[in-house]
């Protein structure tokens, strides 16, 4: 039941992640919840306090958290469920969406349930992948079990993409709907192609410059990207790798590369620059549910080369506005960089080209309309 008939509907949003923290689910978190005020929702967040980071109330709910190992800046929070239930007891809320399946998304999703609060969730992160990144191949099993509990408790589980919600459904997953994703036009265009950035790179005026985005960790395949650049290079000694992003990999990468560029982590315009003014984007990521920074890529004009799943397989039409490989297939992703490096300047811009038009139609605004009639279709069942 709506808290008042005349209120404004009320959501809890419980993340363990939330901007400035780095992240495509945080980013994606961060636009639902500018979309949900802006159709006059109240949004109240429920997520770990960041390191820093004053305790006011005007965010939300601020919990206590920890560092979650390997993942530098990021933190779980720890589950207060007496801290939510008096919390919801004061302000309830018309309905609560779990984000993410840490230890504080099983104390919201116990709590919501015991106050008969309606639930929806999203997977938003392909943990059964990660296992054998991480030596925990052997985990494989609980961790399924563990998060198809978790979802099935809630009303449905959001996912991005027609190929996460059919695997989910025959791992024993119910009411799994999808929830795509869409991307800022005006943050990420060609127009933002800077030269003087170029010339910081060393990329002389009509070399290449191979762009990868991400986090540099594992389970991203980078030694994919690294094999597929060394091949461009012995083809095109100039052309530059230049790499955006943090994480357990980086130091590693730069020892063995000490000629690519390491940007570090950008964001907002900083980071669009970064996107418009390279000529071609690798991303050999096998673990992604959706993969923002492919979209994000695109929509600044570049051709991208990513494996045939995903935000890819949903946007890229091989050939005309990117490249795909089969999925896993290494040596065919590798084959597909070089000769995706070696054609003329001129095609690969008019693939860029049509790699940002392709993009016109995905927008927030859309995504958040869905992500609202998923929220309602959760709250009508218990209203009288």
């Amino acid at each position: 039941m709506l808290s008042s008939a005349c209120a404004r509907p009320r959501l809890a949003l419980v993340t363990e992640t939330w901007p400035p923290e780095i992240n495509g689910v945080a980013m994606t978190l961060s636009n639902l919840v500018a979309g949900m005020r802006s159709r006059d929702w109240q949004v109240d967040l429920v997520r770990p306090v960041q390191q820093g980071e004053s305790v006011d109330g005007s965010a939300g709910l601020l919990v206590p958290g920890l560092p979650i190992p390997g993942y530098q800046g990021l933190r779980f929070g720890l589950p207060v469920a007496g801290r939510l239930q008096r919390y919801w007891g004061g302000n309830r809320p018309d309905v609560v969406h779990v984000a993410t399946e840490g230890p504080l998304g099983w104390a919201a999703l116990r709590v919501a349930s015991a106050l008969r609060i309606p639930l929806t969730s999203s997977f938003h992160t392909n943990f059964h992948r990660y296992c054998k990144h991480y030596r925990l191949a052997w985990l494989r099993g609980a961790v399924t079990r563990h998060l198809r509990l978790f979802h099935n408790r809630t009303a449905c589980t959001m996912v991005p993409n027609l190929s996460t919600r059919d695997y989910l459904q025959q791992e024993g997953y119910r009411n799994v709907v999808i929830l795509g994703r869409g991307v800022d036009h005006q943050l990420y265009a060609r127009s933002r192609r800077d030269p003087s950035l170029r010339r910081a790179w060393q990329v002389e005026e009509d070399a290449l410059a191979v762009l990868h985005v991400g986090r540099m960790a594992p389970e991203k395949n980078l030694d994919t990207v690294l094999e597929a650049f060394a091949r461009i290079q012995t083809r095109h000694p100039s052309a530059r790798m230049v790499w955006v992003g943090d994480g357990p990999e980086l130091a590693k990468i730069r020892r063995a590369c000490p000629h690519h560029v390491f940007a570090g982590a950008r964001v907002g315009e900083d980071l669009a620059r970064h996107y418009a003014s390279a000529d071609l984007f690798l991303f050999s990521s096998l673990t992604e549910t959706y993969g923002n920074v492919v979209v994000e890529a695109m929509a600044s004009g570049l051709p991208v080369l990513a494996y045939d799943y995903a935000a890819a397989a949903i946007h890229i039409r091989n050939g005309e506005n990117g490249m795909l490989a089969p999925f896993g297939d290494r040596a065919g992703f590798v084959r597909l960089a070089l000769a995706l490096s070696s054609m003329s300047p001129s095609v690969r811009r008019q693939m860029g080209i049509a790699a940002s038009d392709s993009l016109a139609a995905s927008r927030w605004e859309e995504v958040c309309d869905q992500f609202e009639r998923y929220l309602n279709d959760a709250i009508r069942p218990v209203e009288f």
